[in-house]
């Protein structure tokens, strides 16, 4: 079977990487792609968000099956051109990608399906939604309602940096994406990812996972698309996990149906373990990432035929690995801000050769014989371990290993895990 993998990142080498282990598979194509992920598939020069480009390459390549990795190509649409165009494709649908394009039409849904969530508004003017959000005390939290790259979230500590943030959003901070904001009051808990797989009436769980999203040691900094991850995340008990299934993720799949915009492929859903239970912070439509680069290492069933039964309506339960998977994102300086581009990378062999641990590339090139730091998210230094303590010593292990000029990591991925193994509650509530 011809697969056709879409996408540049972490994310995608990380499918990448598990793809290639199905019996199924006899060639993957990536468009783009980076460094890395040339290493297990043909790279085709082919902007991801070129789909007049990507169908007809998937065309004339008999592409037999397409998987798309990011959110921006499915929110555009791109499930919708190569299943029109004959390709056979794991969706969503650009009508069920709502679910990651529009944070109010989420917030709007678990009102509509019974879901707990943060008290909100949606607004598209700065003065009301200014109002509101003093209503709501501090600190509080202002989202751009459109993709933002996982940056468009900031929480405010006060009337001022409330003001500043909601203007900013106005005044184009995140371009389109914040022509119109959710205003929400801010939860107190732990937060944790949970992913299922959805053909568009049955759903399958998959795996937990934590995410790291501000760019500092002990959470600090602003937010970025994750700087690190874990799975399983042990503060979703197997208790919990029934609960995003049933009382989330099922009355999502079943609200989508009932509206006539079936949702196929892979679900991610954020949740905010609080004092009063479970609430959703968000969805995205996709596999996360970093969290991707913890799932596959963990998947013992094979990827293409749950992506494949997901596409036909045919999903079986899959089976996971007990292992820990941790991943530690290395970073070029400034992120996530403006980065310097080109620096050589030097130690990936070294690093490669830690029991346990595979490196998945992100914003990677490669120039002549070497390769280059491009992105601002670089690499994905992932390891498996019996315990999250050895997983995170093997990871930390082949990161220093690796250097660059201006990579930085954050040195505590997995301390929420760490610290409950020890306190044997959330690290965020009493």
């Amino acid at each position: 079977m011809k697969v056709l993998l879409v996408g540049s990142g972490g994310r995608e080498h990380a499918l990448a990487w598990a793809l290639c282990a199905s019996p199924l598979l006899t060639k993957l194509y990536c468009t783009p792609g980076n460094a890395g992920i040339a290493q297990v598939a043909d790279c085709v020069p082919i902007a991801a968000t070129d789909f007049a480009g990507l169908t007809k390459f998937a065309q004339e390549a008999r592409i037999d099956f397409a998987v798309i990795g990011a959110d921006a190509q499915l929110v555009g649409g791109l499930w919708d051109v190569l299943e029109a165009a004959g390709i056979r494709a794991l969706g969503p649908s650009k009508a069920a990608a709502v679910l990651e394009g529009s944070k109010g039409f989420v917030k709007d849904l678990c009102i509509e399906a019974g879901i707990p969530t943060a008290a909100y508004q949606r607004f598209s003017t700065p003065a009301p939604a200014k109002v509101f959000a003093a209503t709501l005390g501090y600190p509080v939290v202002i989202k751009a309602d459109g993709l933002a790259a996982g940056k468009g979230v900031i929480i405010a500590a006060n009337r001022g940096e409330t003001d500043k943030a909601i203007d900013f959003m106005f005044e184009g901070g995140f371009g389109e994406s914040g022509h119109e904001i959710v205003v929400e009051e801010f939860m107190e808990g732990e937060e944790a990812s949970f992913f299922a797989l959805s053909d568009g009436t049955n759903v399958i769980p998959l795996a937990g996972a934590q995410d790291h999203k501000r760019v500092g040691d002990g959470d600090t900094g602003p937010n970025t698309g994750g700087m690190g991850a874990y799975s399983p995340a042990p503060v979703l008990t197997q208790d919990l996990e029934k609960i995003a299934m049933e009382k989330f993720i099922k009355p999502t799949v079943a609200a989508f149906a009932a509206k006539g915009r079936p949702y196929m492929g892979a679900l991610y859903l954020g949740l905010m373990i609080t004092r009063t239970g479970p609430k959703l912070v968000e969805y995205n439509c996709r596999f996360g990432d970093p969290e991707c680069q913890v799932l596959m290492p963990r998947l013992k069933s094979d990827l293409l035929a749950a992506l494949l039964a997901a596409r036909d309506g045919t999903l079986q339960p899959l089976e996971w690995r007990d292992e820990v998977a941790l991943t530690v994102v290395m970073a070029s300086k400034g992120y996530p801000g403006a980065t310097e581009k080109g620096h050589v990378i030097h130690g990936l062999d070294a690093a490669a050769k830690v029991p346990g641990v595979t490196i998945f590339h992100a914003g990677t090139e490669k120039r002549g014989n070497d390769i280059v730091a491009v992105g601002g998210r670089v690499l994905n230094v992932t390891a498996i371990g019996k315990d999250v303590a050895e997983a995170q010593a093997r990871a930390y292990q082949a990161v220093d290993l690796i250097t660059w000029n201006g990579a930085f990591v954050r040195r505590d991925i997995g301390w929420r895990a760490l610290k409950r193994s020890v306190s044997g509650r959330p690290c965020n509530l009493p």
